[in-house]
């Protein structure tokens, strides 16, 4: 789903219960140029066409039997499914809201028209990606700063264990990561984990 291009064809998945409904939905997705990979008429049945087809996007029904489209939604956006649009007969705030709790990108109203799918598909996929792009940040920013906290705690190690200064047991770590072939942030892990001795 990463870096799918603006203008380019998306594979979508339609759940919604009414069957006229759907059947406009995914003909004027059709049309819009986007292929339709799954069609649901429950939220579980929703979940399984995402998890076994990997679209880029799924419209959701909020209301829908067995299981509704807002559980649906929240199972989809916290396993990073694909991105979300609820569909709903209700503009209300409140439904809104829940909608983004949920964790969906898009929101349309029904009645609607190819003039209004058209921007909320860009619309989703664009905050999709940002989000998505933001979790690959914070992921690098954990990852260093993992990998500092570990480079700290050898230094403290080669220092309070072995009498070496500071500058030596960065001397000594960088030599063991260039001996073995591996980052700083390996050497020390494997030093700390004993795999590795001064």
């Amino acid at each position: 789903m990463s870096g799918v291009l603006e203008g380019a064809s998306l594979r979508i998945v339609v759940a919604e219960d009414e069957a006229v409904i759907r059947m406009d939905l995914v003909e004027m997705v059709r049309e819009l140029g986007h292929q339709v990979v799954g069609e649901a008429f429950n939220g579980q049945q929703a979940v399984d066409l995402v998890r076994s087809e990997s679209p880029d996007m799924v419209f959701l029904d909020i209301a829908m039997p067995e299981r509704d489209g807002l559980s649906a939604a929240a199972e989809i956006a916290a396993e990073d499914l694909c991105a979300v649009v609820m569909v709903t007969a209700f503009s209300q705030r409140d439904i809104s809201t829940k909608a983004a709790e949920a964790g969906a990108v898009g929101y349309v109203v029904k009645p609607f028209t190819m003039a209004d799918l058209d921007p909320a598909i860009s619309l989703a996929m664009a905050r999709w990606q940002q989000i998505q792009d933001l979790k690959a940040q914070v992921s690098s920013l954990g990852e260093r700063a993992a990998s500092r906290e570990a480079v700290e705690q050898a230094k403290n190690l080669l220092q309070g264990g072995h009498g070496m200064s500071e500058p030596e047991a960065f001397a000594w770590l960088r030599r063991a990561a260039m001996d073995r072939r591996v980052t700083l942030a390996e050497a020390a892990t494997a030093l700390l984990a004993g795999q590795v001795t001064p």
